[in-house]
C-alpha cells in the first residue's frame, strides 16, 4: 500500500493521483526534470504530417538516423547506436560488457546500479560530499581505479546534484582507465541543457578512446519520454558488432527514427530552452538565497539539488506541503549520500516556478 512518505519517481503521478486525491493533469511535475517548453514545434508539424511513416518497417540500419545524430553531435555516424532510451541503452552496454567490478560515482541515478547487481557486478561507490557541493574530484577517483575495475559509471551533468565536470576531466579519467582495461559509461542525459555544452560534452572523445560510452535520451531535454529514444557513442568496433549482433532488430519504431532527424535539427528551440533554464535558474536560486535555513548547490543544469537546515523540518514534510498544492518536488532522501535534508526539483515556467518559490517560502 503506497504511504505519504515514499519516495516519487518524477514519472510517478498515477501513484501522487492516486494516493493525494489530484488529479494527474492538475499536478506541475517538478520532479521529472522534462523541458517545460514541450515538443520543439518543427518535431510536432512533422510527426503530424508523416504519421503514415507508420506503416513502414524502420531501416535495420537506422542510416537517416545516425547521420542525423553525426550531423548534431559530431560523432561518426559509424560510431553511433540508437535505442529505445537511454535506460534500455545502459542495460545493453552493461549486459554486454557484464563489468565484474564497477565504481559508481554517487548519489545517482539508480537504475545503474539496478542493472549491475542483476549480472552480480561487484559495486563500488564512489561518494560525493556535500563538503565539496558534491563536486567530482577526478584526480582523486583515478586513485580508486585499477586493473581489477572493469567499468566507470557517472552521470554528466549528474542527477540529482546538477553537478558536472569538464570535458578535460572527464579525458583525465579516459586515459586512466584506459591503462587499466576500464570502460568509462557516461550519463549525458541532462548536458543539452548546460549553458555551454561543448565544455562539458564527452563526445568529441569518442573516437579517441574506444573504452568511452556516452549515452543521451531524448526524454528531458527535448520533452519526448514517450517517444522511447535515444542513443550511444562509443568507437569500440568489437562491442558495438557485438550488440548489432544479439540485437533485437527494430528496436527503436520508425515513427521515433523519423523524429531523430527532425528534432536535432530546431536549433531556435534549443536556444529557447537554454534561455529559458538559465533564466528560471538564476531568479529561482537568487530569491531562495534569500532563506538562511536552506543551502543551494549551485546547479549546472534544468534542476536544483537543496540541504534544507531548518530544524526539525525533513524533505518528506516538504513534499507533503508542496504536493497538497499541486505541485510535485522530488524527496531525495532515498539517494545514497543525501538522506532526510534534501529535496530537487526542476525549472518549469516563470508562473510555475513562482508559485513553487512562494510555496517553499511558506515553510523552509
Amino acid at each position: 500500500m503506497l504511504q505519504p512518505t515514499d519516495q516519487f519517481h518524477g514519472s510517478d503521478l498515477e501513484k501522487v493521483e492516486k494516493l493525494y486525491h489530484i488529479r494527474r493533469e492538475e499536478i506541475r511535475p517538478f520532479a521529472s526534470n522534462v523541458n517545460p517548453l514541450g515538443l520543439s514545434p518543427k518535431l510536432k508539424e512533422a510527426l503530424q504530417a508523416n504519421l503514415d511513416i507508420l506503416t513502414e518497417y524502420p531501416d535495420r540500419e537506422y542510416t537517416k538516423l545516425r547521420e542525423a545524430i553525426h550531423a548534431y553531435t559530431g560523432v561518426d555516424a559509424a560510431h553511433v547506436l540508437p535505442g529505445s532510451g537511454a535506460t534500455e541503452l545502459i542495460v545493453t552496454f552493461i549486459t554486454t560488457v557484464k563489468p565484474k567490478k564497477t565504481i559508481v560515482v554517487e548519489p545517482t541515478y539508480s537504475e545503474y546500479k539496478r542493472d549491475l547487481k542483476a549480472i552480480k557486478s561487484e559495486v563500488i561507490d564512489y561518494v560525493l560530499t556535500e563538503d565539496t557541493n558534491f563536486q567530482l574530484d577526478p584526480k582523486d577517483l583515478c586513485k580508486q581505479i585499477d586493473d581489477s575495475v572493469d567499468m566507470v559509471i557517472l552521470c554528466n551533468p549528474n542527477n540529482p546534484t546538477s553537478t558536472c565536470i569538464t570535458i578535460s576531466q572527464i579525458q583525465e579519467i579516459v586515459e586512466k582507465c584506459k591503462e587499466t582495461s576500464t570502460f568509462v559509461l557516461i550519463d549525458e542525459t541532462y548536458v543539452e541543457f548546460v549553458k555551454d555544452v561543448p565544455t562539458i560534452s564527452a563526445t568529441p572523445l569518442v573516437k579517441k578512446f574506444n573504452n568511452l560510452i556516452v549515452l543521451r535520451g531524448v526524454s528531458k531535454f527535448f520533452a519526448a519520454p514517450g517517444l522511447r529514444f535515444g542513443y550511444a557513442c562509443t568507437s569500440n568496433d568489437k562491442l558495438l558488432r557485438f550488440i548489432k549482433k544479439h540485437a533485437n532488430p527494430w528496436s527503436v519504431s520508425s515513427l521515433a527514427a523519423y523524429a531523430g532527424t527532425v528534432m536535432f535539427t530546431d536549433t531556435d528551440y534549443m536556444q529557447a530552452t537554454r534561455d529559458l533554464i538559465l533564466q528560471e535558474q538564476s531568479l529561482v536560486c537568487s530569491a531562495l538565497k534569500t532563506r538562511k535555513t536552506i543551502q543551494i548547490i549551485p546547479p549546472a543544469t534544468n534542476f536544483v539539488l537543496i540541504k534544507l537546515q531548518k530544524e526539525g523540518l525533513t524533505s518528506a514534510m516538504v513534499f507533503e506541503h508542496c504536493i497538497k498544492k499541486g505541485l510535485m518536488i522530488r524527496d531525495c532522501s532515498n539517494f545514497i549520500g543525501l538522506g532526510p535534508d534534501y529535496i530537487r526539483f526542476c525549472f518549469l515556467k516563470p508562473e510555475d516556478d513562482d508559485k513553487l518559490v512562494n510555496t517553499l517560502l511558506e515553510i523552509i
